[in-house]
C-alpha cells in the first residue's frame, strides 16, 4: 500500500468533486472551490494507491482584527475524507501540510469551522466561543406608521448593500474584507434565490438604511445569517422592522436561529423575531496563530461584537 500526502494536481478534480459532493451535500463546497484563485496549490490530499481518500483546502482571507487592522488569514475548509480511510492520520498530516504553507504564505493565524474539533486540537487549533440564539418565531405584530419600508432586494441594491455591510462592519473584529468577486459569487453560492431572503428597509426617500439575510429550509426552519444597519436611522426600530418582516416569512411557532452580534439594537429586537429566545454557546469556530501570538489571536475571535458572516464561509 503506497500512500502519498501532496498537493493536489489539476487530474485530481473528479476525485475531490465526488469526496466532497458525498461529504458536503447541499453546501456549495465544490461551486466555491472552483472560485478560489490558485486552488490547486492550496489543496492537499492524501493517495492511497491512486485514489483520492482525503483532502483539505486552506486559502487566505483578509479578515478584520482586535485592533482594527486586516490581517491575511489562512481559512481552512473542505475537510473529508473517505469513511474507509478514516483513523490512518491523514487529516493530522494534512493539517501539518498546511500549517506549513499557510506560514510561508504570510498568514498571520489560521481560522475554521468544525463540529469536530478534537481532530484539530491536536495540531494547535483552539474553539472559541460565539453567541447563537434560537426559539420559536414569533407572531408578526401589525407595524402601522413605520419610519421604513421593508421589500426583497434587488440587483441594483448591490452597490448600497455592499456601502451598509462594509460601514456596519468597518471595525468588527472577525469580519472578512469582501470584494466584488465575494458578492457577485461567493454570497449567492451561499445565499442561494428561493431559499434566502434578502430583506432591505428603505427610507421616505427610498434610501436604503439597512438589510437582513434569512436563510430557510424545507422543515420550516430559519437561520438569520447577517445584518447591515445603517446609521441614517435609529438601530433598534430599524433592526425590529427588518426582524418582523423577517418573522412574517418563517412563520409563527418554527424555530429559527440567530447569528447575529451581540450588539445592543439587535438584542432589544429580538423579541420581534422570536417569541422565546434561548441562548448557546456555539463552540464550531477555532483558531491557531501562525506569525502572531495566541494573545493578539484569542483577543480578535473574542472582541465583543466579533462575527463571521455565513456568507464569508470557505
Amino acid at each position: 500500500m503506497t500512500v502519498a500526502h501532496r498537493t493536489a494536481r489539476p487530474d485530481d478534480e473528479p476525485a475531490l468533486c465526488a469526496l466532497w459532493a458525498t461529504a458536503f451535500a447541499g453546501a456549495p463546497v465544490v461551486e466555491l472551490w472552483r472560485l478560489a484563485p490558485e486552488r490547486h496549490r492550496r489543496t492537499l490530499v492524501a493517495v492511497d494507491d491512486g485514489t483520492v481518500v482525503s483532502a483539505l483546502h486552506h486559502q487566505p482571507r483578509p479578515l478584520r482584527s482586535a485592533t482594527g487592522t486586516v490581517e491575511r488569514v489562512g481559512c481552512v475548509g473542505s475537510v473529508a475524507t473517505l469513511p474507509e480511510a478514516r483513523g490512518r492520520g491523514h487529516v493530522r498530516a494534512l493539517l501539518a501540510a498546511a500549517v506549513r504553507a499557510m506560514t510561508a504564505d504570510g498568514c498571520a493565524w489560521s481560522l475554521l469551522f468544525t463540529d469536530t474539533p478534537g481532530v484539530y486540537e491536536g495540531e494547535g487549533w483552539r474553539t472559541f466561543s460565539r453567541p447563537t440564539w434560537h426559539g420559536p418565531c414569533a407572531d408578526p405584530a401589525p407595524r402601522p406608521g413605520r419610519e421604513v419600508r421593508i421589500r426583497a432586494a434587488r440587483a441594483a441594491d448591490r452597490p448600497a448593500l455592499t456601502a451598509l455591510h462594509d460601514a456596519y462592519d468597518a471595525h468588527r473584529p472577525l469580519t472578512t474584507v469582501r470584494t466584488a468577486a465575494d458578492w457577485a459569487h461567493r454570497l449567492p453560492a451561499w445565499y442561494v434565490p428561493g431559499t434566502t431572503d434578502t430583506l432591505v428597509a428603505e427610507d421616505a426617500a427610498g434610501r436604503c438604511v439597512g438589510y437582513v439575510v434569512l436563510r430557510r429550509h424545507g422543515d420550516g426552519t430559519a437561520d438569520l445569517d447577517e445584518i447591515a444597519l445603517g446609521a441614517a436611522a435609529p438601530a433598534e426600530p430599524l433592526a425590529r422592522a427588518l426582524f418582523a418582516a423577517a418573522a412574517e416569512r418563517v412563520g409563527p411557532g418554527n424555530t429559527v436561529r440567530v447569528h447575529l452580534p451581540a450588539d445592543g439594537a439587535v438584542l432589544a429586537a429580538l423579541p420581534a423575531l422570536l417569541a422565546e429566545a434561548w441562548v448557546t454557546d456555539d463552540r464550531t469556530g477555532m483558531a491557531r496563530p501562525l506569525h502572531t501570538t495566541a494573545a493578539a489571536v484569542r483577543a480578535t475571535v473574542t472582541a465583543p461584537g466579533a462575527t463571521h458572516w455565513h456568507g464569508d464561509s470557505f
